[in-house]
């Protein structure tokens, strides 16, 4: 039964080793994608705090206005954290256009959020990838512009193209995907593989045998660290499936038992002629409202509308949320601030919270640095199976080879 098995490890990973390498090497850097980008551009996140308060938003505008004359202005994200800078998110692209788009960290979360249903958790989120403009940062105290992303333009949208297999288009998202269910099938074959048949061989497949030639170190390499790193790298395959497969993401709402599609945003009542507005509610008077809902926040990310009838949503995220985009949210009125529609993170549906949790147990940021430095080595060694098991099978094929050779001759 046994060769059986060895049999299907090894053509299955012959076949997707080289992927599984790629997929598992730019997991591995995707991990600290948050943190590397801070360390290599503090400038655009972080400030000196000032003695004096923070300069109302209608000046951060304007200075981004003149900073991009064309631009549409889609998103503000405020954070509380008075070193960190206001982060604008404009439009479409670089000259403006029509999409939406949130906060600089917000977009990691609707790039690598669900694919069931519209928003955060949505299908790619409104500020999906294809028609996301930049984030212009700014000082909340001077009104200076500290930086600029372009994520389409940056080093980890090449490293994240890479690990989804966007490079290749459609087709290569699908092999990429189509890897992950092998790689699945190789993980569950390899513990059948590994598991010993006798008691006194447990601590042999437990221990690294430094001792040993390379033909064995090789071997307990492949074995060895396999095992202790399976079932993390079982997690991040089997989560990696919501990124390539929509079959997957319905499959988890239809346990679930909830709806992937989210309610439309409400609208906003037209402004009457008795009511003599002075105009759309501000992005100042925007936040003190949020403030007023959530007054202990970590940020408070607006998404402003996109015309006449369009909402204000407001994301707040709570100090201890279990991850990033654990988000309450509130819709406001464009003209009066009224609230149209308020929902906590709790009362998201159950398929919503077990698809957004999906992004941080498969980056590893579920539990901060530990987690992440676990993923971070469990991927650098995704990377070393394909390399020693071929190495095995190699040494494998030349030991029978001499064994026929040597029938042979007798």
């Amino acid at each position: 039964m046994k060769i059986f098995f060895r049999n299907i490890h090894l053509y299955l990973s012959l076949v997707s080793g080289l992927v599984i390498a790629v997929v598992c090497l730019t997991g591995g850097i995707l991990v600290f994608e948050k943190d590397l980008e801070q360390a290599w551009h503090p400038e655009r996140y972080f400030v000196q705090p000032a003695s004096t308060p923070a300069l109302p938003l209608a000046r951060l505008q304007a200075a981004v206005r003149a900073y991009k004359p064309d631009a549409t202005l889609a998103g503000i994200k405020v954070y509380a954290d008075p070193t960190r800078t206001v982060e604008f998110s404009l439009a479409g692209g670089p000259e403006g256009g029509k999409q939406p788009a949130a906060g600089a960290e917000e977009k990691r979360g609707l790039r690598q959020a669900g694919r069931g249903g519209k928003g955060p958790e949505g299908k790619g989120g409104k500020g999906g990838e294809g028609g996301r403009g930049p984030t212009v940062f700014v000082n909340p105290y001077t009104a200076a512009v500290t930086g600029e992303l372009n994520y389409r333009e940056s080093f980890f949208f090449t490293v994240m193209a890479l690990h989804r297999g966007m490079v290749g288009g459609p087709i290569g998202k699908l092999v990429v995907g189509v890897s992950t269910l092998l790689f699945l099938f190789i993980i569950g074959t390899g513990l059948v593989l590994w598991w010993p048949a006798s008691r006194n061989a447990v601590k042999q497949r437990l221990q690294l045998k430094w001792s040993g030639g390379w033909k064995r170190l090789n071997h307990d390499l492949h074995i060895v660290l396999g095992f202790y790193s399976a079932l993390f790298l079982f997690v991040f395959a089997f989560t990696g499936l919501a990124w390539s497969f929509e079959w997957f993401n319905k499959g988890i709402y239809a346990l679930t038992n909830s709806s992937m599609e989210r309610p439309e945003p409400p609208v906003s009542a037209a402004p009457t002629v008795a009511a003599a507005p002075a105009g759309t509610l501000t992005a100042e008077a925007a936040l003190v409202r949020a403030r007023e809902l959530a007054p202990v926040a970590v940020s408070y990310a607006l998404q402003l509308p996109k015309d006449a009838t369009g909402s204000i949503r407001v994301a707040t995220l709570r100090p201890g949320a279990s991850y990033e985009n654990a988000t309450d949210e509130v819709y406001l009125d464009q003209y009066s601030g009224q609230v149209l529609r308020q929902q906590t993170y709790e009362q998201r549906s159950l398929g919503q919270r077990v698809r957004g949790m999906f992004k941080p147990v498969h980056t590893g940021s579920i539990f901060g640095w530990p987690s992440k430095l676990i993923s971070a080595l469990v991927c650098l060694l995704g990377v070393t199976f394909p390399v020693t098991g071929v190495i095995l099978w190699l040494n494998r094929l030349k030991k029978e080879r001499k064994k026929l050779r040597r029938v042979a001759v007798a």
